[in-house]
């Protein structure tokens, strides 16, 4: 009974040490995750970062509708490429943190987006929210926002004069 009782200590306590590693490796997945879709985001590569998202993903962009799926997710992402690409801007990660429970996982951070110069012309925010399936880790949901005021709204065409009689 007393070999039983130790081995099973043994074993508590190694998966005590190999959880909080298994967690940073996958941490270290997730942040390597968001990388490479800066990375392919950068390259104007919307195929390599649509690759990122789970089948039943949302991506809920700023100032614009939901996109649900990976066939909206890659048009909402080609579109927001082809500005950055007309603006001559990269975008960068700034300061992050991941946290993993299990098969879920959420990256949190900051973003840069630079001119061609390196001038920093926006700075904004990110949540993500990662689920492991069939052992990968892909992004469930996706979304972000500019710490920027918005744009003033236009102004509003002056109202007609009335037509004199």
């Amino acid at each position: 009974m007393d070999r039983s009782k130790r081995a099973f200590s043994m074993l508590a306590a190694a998966c005590a040490i190999a959880l909080p590693a298994l967690a940073a490796d996958d941490a270290s997945r997730i942040r390597a995750g968001t990388a490479s879709w800066m990375q392919s985001f950068n390259a104007g590569n919307a195929g390599a970062v649509v690759a990122l998202y789970a089948d039943d993903a949302a991506l809920m962009p700023p100032n614009a509708p939901q996109a649900r799926g990976v066939v909206a997710i890659k048009a909402a992402i080609a579109k927001e490429i082809a500005g950055a690409k007309k603006a001559g801007v990269t975008l960068a990660v700034g300061t992050e943190e991941v946290g993993v429970a299990g098969d879920m996982a959420w990256h949190a951070g900051t973003y840069v987006v630079k001119d061609k110069s390196g001038k920093t012309v926006d700075a904004g925010k990110f949540l993500e929210a990662w689920e492991r399936k069939n052992g990968k880790w892909r992004i469930a949901r996706d979304m972000w926002n500019s710490d920027n005021a918005p744009a003033a709204p236009a102004a509003a065409a002056p109202a007609a004069e009335p037509k004199k009689k």
